[in-house]
């Protein structure tokens, strides 16, 4: 069994506290595109974080950090101590294009590795990637020594790159892989909805 988190607790400083995962592109908000992706790949999805109206959830479960203030990495391991699954897809809640068959190829790749990560010209992107449950223990251990960095992480577990070329058999990487941290990433993403898509 799998397990799907989505990682809400940010503060969107640079969207001025607005709830990113409440913006719409193309007409639905990016949390509810996100859970009915998720949907496809497993009945256990948990949001980290924020305050979501009932109502917009579901069935998912709504969890806190349990250590505060230690950004995405405390959100991944608030996550994997709540999951179900032996294996966790993560996902920021600003990425409104996330596809269920992009998200299931990383999480069936964690029988080879402890991470797997998407990798583009943009570099890693850790906020859309699948962790085992052997994560766990690794993730504890750097909160506790307060060393935040998701990227980190990857020196003490065994990691699987999936770069551009592979991303690509689900969809262009940028699209996937994009996510909304300033207005005008915003009006971009709802330019192509609008347009392109």
């Amino acid at each position: 069994m799998w397990s799907a988190a989505i990682l809400a607790g940010g503060k969107a400083t640079r969207l001025n506290g607005r709830d990113k995962s409440a913006l719409l592109v193309g007409g639905e908000s990016i949390l509810s595109r996100q859970l009915r992706e998720l949907a496809q790949v497993t009945g256990d999805i948990i949001i980290v974080g924020g305050n979501p109206p009932r109502e917009r959830i579901g069935t998912a479960r709504v969890v806190t950090d349990r250590i505060g203030e230690s950004g995405p990495l405390g959100g991944l391991h608030a996550a994997l101590a709540e999951a179900l699954g032996s294996a966790l897809v993560v996902v920021a809640c600003d990425m409104p294009n996330i596809c269920a068959p992009f998200l299931s190829h990383l999480l069936t790749l964690t029988c080879e590795a402890d991470i797997v990560v998407p990798k583009t010209a943009r570099g890693y992107h850790p906020l859309c990637a699948a962790y085992a449950r052997a994560c766990l223990e690794p993730v504890s251990r750097r909160l506790a020594d307060n060393r935040l960095k998701m990227t980190g992480l990857f020196d003490d577990v065994r990691v699987r790159i999936v770069g551009t070329e592979e991303i690509a058999a689900f969809g262009d990487p940028d699209q996937l892989l994009a996510n909304v941290n300033t207005p005008d990433e915003y009006l971009e993403l709802e330019s192509l909805h609008g347009h392109k898509l």
